[in-house]
């Protein structure tokens, strides 16, 4: 029997189609932002702006209903990656803060809304997500954790000088990892998941740059257009062929 914590749930249960539509969501962030500042040319800080908009919105109409929505909780973190994208892009290249020195301050916020948010309410379990507050908590967690996964990306990728592919390899790893320690050790759930959340990000930044930057840059050259459309069906499709379910409140 559901229970009324069950019902209340806003987030879903984190399953392997929970990870696929996440890594899809991160890399169309990728190829959408980046077709928004540099195919469009619009710029980091006006396309930054935009998509801040897109996600305040997304989060009101988030926040605002009564209980799980597939297609509002995936619009709302798809927001998320794109504004993530141009922050990260507008602190590491326009502000010259570096990709080290953005990482390393987005950790930090990263970091600082994780504590709050537990001093606050006492866990920041993905299960626990089923109050406007704990909601709040949730989109500005995710929201640093994807400017921070851009950030990530392109400095391992980058300034590392692995190229896209073999950071690739090692956000993967890193994954792959996680996985393990889920699967065999006691490990915290809680911890472990946003590990992974936040490895994501990073993995899907340089899947997305390795899609549409130069050939010369170790790039596929495709159209941002194109890929950005390809990764938007896919995650469509994947919502609609894997139905998900809210994520258990009553443990």
């Amino acid at each position: 029997m559901t229970t009324t914590q069950e019902t209340l749930a806003k987030v879903p249960a984190v399953t392997l189609v929970f990870w696929v539509i996440k890594i899809l969501a991160t890399t169309l962030g990728e190829t959408a932002g980046d077709a928004l500042s540099m195919s469009l040319d619009l710029g980091y800080l006006v396309s930054t702006v935009i998509f801040f908009v897109l996600f305040l919105v997304a989060v009101l109409v988030q926040t605002a209903a009564k209980r799980f929505h597939t297609g509002i909780y995936w619009t709302t973190i798809v927001a998320t990656t794109t504004v993530g994208t141009t922050l990260a892009d507008f602190a590491d290249r326009s502000l010259n803060i570096g990709y080290a020195g953005g990482s390393s301050l987005i950790l930090l916020l990263l970091i600082g809304t994780l504590l709050l948010w537990y001093s606050t309410l006492g866990t920041i379990a993905v299960g626990s997500v089923s109050s406007r507050k704990s909601e709040i908590f949730y989109w500005i967690t995710i929201l640093f954790s994807q400017t921070l996964g851009t950030a990530l990306g392109d400095w391992v990728a980058d300034s590392l000088g692995l190229g896209y592919l073999s950071a690739a390899l090692v956000f993967g790893s890193l994954l792959a990892l996680i996985a393990l320690g889920y699967a065999l050790t006691t490990l915290s759930r809680t911890c472990l998941f946003w590990g992974a959340f936040i490895l994501t990000r990073p993995l899907g930044a340089v899947i997305g740059d390795f899609l549409d930057k130069p050939i010369e840059a170790g790039g596929l050259a495709l159209s941002r257009y194109s890929a950005s459309g390809v990764l938007l069906a896919l995650i469509f499709v994947s919502i609609l062929i894997f139905p998900q379910k809210p994520a258990s409140t009553s443990h």
